[in-house]
Parts: structure tokens; C-alpha cells; sequence
């Protein structure tokens, strides 16, 4: 529960805030952009072992991120980090940029995303990742036309970069679905 103070101050203790499953790398939401006028979302991410995430490029936001537990890599256009707990890393709008658990244990990071907002996305694909495990269609998601439109909604492009198969390897990684 979040308490609010006469001055303004949200608090949200330890374990508070709601979440969604999203299969390797689900999204803890903390104090999002509906709380402080748009400036700023807040989201806990872990990452299961072998975990990757598809490639992507934001047009409207910048994400900073802080390794909390285990040895995340990132990669973000022409650079290629491993961070441990308490590494910082800021993957600007414009990059294409993935992440991954690079360790053998699960990690954690706080992801600190500016402008607020974003954090909705990860609301929205829960729900449509939800909707379509009761899908008999048998589509994976990345070919539903919901997948595309909520991308397009958030200013979100997926891609293909000639990186991303040499990190899979590289790390013994489970490829995205995307």
C-alpha cells in the first residue's frame, strides 16, 4: 500500500507494488509516472538464468538501469558490458539495446526509466501474454497483430541485430521469441 504524506512524499515499503509475469524477466512496478507528473517510472526486473531480451529501440525513453544481484550484460548498439551488484549503466533512446543474465544464478535490476509511462507497456504485455496463452491459434507472439500494435503504442521497435546470435552463444542463453 502506498501511503502518501502531507507533503507530498509517496512511500512504498519493501515487497509493496503490484507486478506481472512475463516468462524470464518479469516487471515489479515501484513509483511510476501516474504518481509525479509523467517525470519518471521505476520497475524491478528479474532475470531468470539463460534469460535474453529481444532487441529492441525506444524512441521516447531513456533507461537507467542498476544491477541488484547476479551478472547482467548488456548491449547497446556497439557496446558490450557485464555488470555486477551496485553497476549502473544508461542506455539512451535511439539504441538498440538488449540485456541478458550473464551469471548462473538468477539476477535483479532496478530499472529507472525517464520520461514516466513506459512501465505501462510491461502492464499491457502481461495482460496480452495472458490473453494469448488462451490462444488456439498457436502463433508465437511476436506475430500477433496486438504484439505490433503495442509496440507501436509505446514507440518501441524490435529488431534483428547481427550481435545477438554471437551473445546467445557466447552466454549459453535461450534466444527471444522475438
Amino acid at each position: 500500500m502506498t501511503d502518501v504524506n502531507p507533503i507530498g512524499v509517496s512511500v512504498l515499503q519493501p515487497g509493496e507494488g503490484d507486478s506481472v509475469a512475463i516468462p524470464g524477466f518479469g516487471a515489479a512496478f515501484k513509483p511510476s509516472g501516474k504518481n509525479n507528473n509523467g517525470e519518471v517510472s521505476i520497475v524491478e526486473h528479474p532475470f531468470a538464468v539463460g534469460f535474453i531480451s529481444a532487441a529492441h529501440r525506444h524512441t521516447r525513453e531513456d533507461e537507467h538501469s542498476i544491477v541488484l544481484a547476479g551478472e547482467i550484460g548488456f548491449r547497446s548498439d556497439d557496446g558490450e558490458v557485464v555488470l555486477g551488484p551496485g553497476g549502473y549503466i544508461t542506455k539512451p533512446r535511439g539504441q538498440m539495446h538488449a540485456m541478458w543474465n550473464a551469471g548462473t544464478e538468477p539476477g535483479r535490476i532496478v530499472e529507472i526509466i525517464t520520461p514516466g509511462g513506459f512501465e505501462n507497456y510491461f502492464r499491457e504485455l502481461g495482460e496480452l501474454l495472458v490473453e494469448h496463452a488462451s490462444d488456439a491459434s498457436g502463433k508465437p507472439l511476436h506475430e500477433l497483430p496486438e504484439f505490433d500494435e503495442l509496440a507501436i503504442k509505446y514507440g518501441l521497435t524490435y529488431g534483428a541485430p547481427d550481435w545477438m546470435d554471437g551473445i546467445v552463444a557466447r552466454y549459453g542463453l535461450n534466444p527471444p521469441s522475438h
